[in-house]
C-alpha cells in the first residue's frame, strides 16, 4: 500500500503515476493497474457532475466521491481535492473540512490549490496529521481571475511559483502538483525542492505525472493540449448503448435465457 513516506522515497528513482477517479468502479480499475496515487479531483465538476467549472463542487460531493473511491482502493494513495472556498477562509473551518476527508471519507491526504494563503495552513494541517499535496501553476479554482492559460511564463511569475514551491515544501507538503507551466520552470522547481513534483502540462522532468481519467480513456469532449488519449471508451459505450436499443426495439432482448418462468403461476385467473 502506497504511503506518503514511500512516495517521497520513490521520487528520483521511479516515475510517480497519478490519475483521477470519481467512483468506485473506475477507482478499482486504476488501483488494479498499479497507479500510485488516485486523486479524487474537483475536476469531477466538469468531468462527472455536469458543471461548467470546478467552482460549484461542494464539500459534501467531494466527501461522497472520496468515500466511494476509498472503498474500492487497496493499494493506491487516495487524495481528496479540497473544493473552492472549503479552505483558506477560516482556519478552523479549513481544518474541519480537510480532517473529515481523512476521518470520515477514508482519504489518505488532501490537495490544496495553493498560494501565499495556504503556507501556514499547510504547516498546521501537517502538524495535526493531515498530509497535504500542494498545487501551483494553473489553479482552476482561480479561473475567474486567471483563466485557463499557461502560468509562470515571465520571470516574475516564475519566481513567485518557485518561492511558493519552496515555502510549501518547508511547511511540510509531501508533494507538489505543477500544472500548465513551462517545462524548464518545472525542471528547476523539481531540482530546488526535496519533495516530489507531479506534472500536468509541465514537461517530462517532474518526478511524476497526473491526468484526468476522462482524457486518458477518451470520455471527454476534447483533450487539453497537454494531455493524451490512451483509449476510446466513449465509442465503446455508444456502440453498446446503440446495440441495446436495437435489441429491445427488435424484440431480441430479453431472450428466453434472460427470463424465468414459474409453472405454478400459469392461469392465475
Amino acid at each position: 500500500m502506497a504511503t506518503v513516506r514511500s512516495l517521497r522515497a520513490k521520487a528520483g528513482d521511479e516515475p510517480i503515476t497519478m490519475l483521477t477517479a470519481y467512483d468506485a468502479p473506475t477507482a478499482r480499475i486504476v488501483d488494479e493497474a498499479g497507479i500510485d496515487i488516485i486523486l479524487v479531483g474537483d475536476s469531477m465538476g466538469n468531468a462527472s457532475l455536469g458543471y461548467d467549472s470546478t467552482l460549484p463542487v461542494t464539500v459534501e460531493e467531494m466527501h461522497s466521491r472520496t468515500a466511494a473511491v476509498a472503498r474500492a482502493t487497496d493499494d493506491a494513495l487516495v487524495v481528496a481535492d479540497m473544493p473552492f472556498l472549503s479552505f483558506g477562509v477560516d482556519e478552523a473551518a479549513s481544518i474541519e473540512n480537510c480532517g473529515c476527508m481523512l476521518k470520515e471519507a477514508d482519504a489518505d491526504a488532501v490537495k490544496l490549490e495553493s498560494g501565499p494563503h495556504t503556507v501556514e495552513l499547510t504547516e498546521r494541517l501537517v502538524q495535526l496529521g493531515i498530509p497535504v499535496m500542494a498545487h501551483l501553476g494553473l489553479t482552476p479554482q482561480r479561473v475567474k481571475e486567471l483563466g485557463l492559460s499557461r502560468q509562470g511564463t515571465d520571470r516574475d511569475d516564475a519566481r513567485e511559483i518557485m518561492d511558493l514551491a519552496k515555502k510549501h515544501a518547508e511547511a511540510g507538503a509531501f508533494s507538489l502538483v505543477l500544472e500548465h507551466v513551462p517545462a524548464n520552470l518545472a525542471q528547476q522547481v523539481t531540482e530546488a525542492i526535496d519533495i516530489p513534483t507531479i506534472g500536468i502540462g509541465a514537461g517530462p522532468d517532474c518526478d511524476g505525472q497526473v491526468l484526468v481519467i476522462n482524457d486518458v480513456v477518451g470520455m471527454g469532449d476534447s483533450v487539453p493540449p497537454f494531455a493524451a488519449q490512451f483509449g476510446d471508451v466513449k465509442s465503446e459505450m455508444e456502440s453498446a448503448v446503440d446495440s441495446y436499443r436495437d435489441a429491445v426495439e427488435s424484440g431480441e432482448f430479453p431472450a428466453d435465457e434472460h427470463s424465468h418462468v414459474e409453472g405454478d403461476l400459469d392461469e392465475l385467473y
